[in-house]
């Protein structure tokens, strides 16, 4: 049995979360030149500039990539053989939420009650915490700052098994036509395909947390994301809503075994400014 101290998680996520907010990962930043050096637009080639050039602002002067920090969402993959002291789990999670909000100067967006009084919990928490089982004596800690303006614009259907491939990409279509420019594209889309409706809601949003352009490990899968990446694009809607042939970045699809009668799908929208950070402790 591996001990791990409830002051080490803390730790962790408070830097992760700060780095995420400062820094856009080098596989989007990547992405993102290489599709101004495709852009047909003019207008698109502007704004993905405008976009790289704040990427490079934001990580020389420490500051947020995006005026909304997000939701904290922290996805724990806690090994079996590993035992977590001096302190509860989730405590220590969101203490550490609370500090990276704090000593990062990031803002804080989170509401105490959704329908009614809407009072700012004034440091970022709760955090959205998933929790996975795995085998070994390690604890892999993925966090993810992810912002409304997008999230908004994200959908869960329960398409008829008959529907198929063409049913899923139909709904994507949907999704993103629908969504405009305000999720700030190039987006990056998270699908989740199968299981329930809330397992399909959270396998698109972890399917977020791949690599930029990383295609899925499944050859059937990886030829879907790319169907629904040309067929996205093909909307028109371009960077930032100005029109042109870059409106995503990129398709991530993860899939699982559904019910006989169902078929889960859930579209999870990104902006451009993705923030992840993981690591195993």
């Amino acid at each position: 049995m591996r001990e791990v101290k409830s002051a080490e998680i803390t730790a962790a996520i408070s830097g992760m979360i700060q780095e995420a907010n400062y820094k856009l990962g080098d596989d989007t930043l990547a992405a993102l030149k290489n599709a101004r050096d495709k852009e047909i637009s003019p207008l698109g080639k502007e704004a993905l500039d405008i976009i790289i050039q704040n990427a490079s602002i934001a990580e020389k002067d420490t500051i947020p990539l995006c005026q909304d920090c997000g939701t904290a969402i922290v996805f724990l993959e806690i090994g079996q053989d590993v035992h977590i002291t001096d302190g509860d789990l989730n405590d220590a999670v969101n203490e550490g939420v609370r500090k990276g909000y704090k000593d990062g100067y990031l803002r804080k967006s989170i509401v105490e009650h959704p329908f009614s009084h809407r009072k700012n919990t004034g440091d970022n928490t709760p955090a959205v915490i998933h929790t996975k089982i795995a085998t070994g004596d390690r604890l892999k800690i993925s966090v993810m700052s992810k912002g409304s303006g997008a999230e908004n614009k994200s959908t869960v259907a329960m398409l008829k098994p008959g529907e198929g491939t063409e049913g899923i990409i139909r709904t994507v279509l949907k999704a993103v036509e629908e969504a405009g420019g305000s999720p700030c594209p190039p987006i990056i889309i998270g699908l989740g395909i199968g299981g329930t409706l809330e397992k399909a809601a959270l396998m698109a949003k972890e399917a977020l947390l791949r690599d930029t352009g990383k295609p899925s490990h499944d050859p059937e899968t990886a030829k879907m994301e790319r169907e629904v990446l040309e067929r996205v694009n093909r909307l028109g809607i371009g960077p930032l809503g100005f029109g042109g042939n870059t409106t995503a970045l990129a398709v991530h699809a993860e899939t699982m075994p559904t019910h006989i009668a169902s078929l889960p799908v859930a579209v999870n929208i990104q902006c451009h400014s993705i923030r992840h950070r993981e690591i195993v402790v």
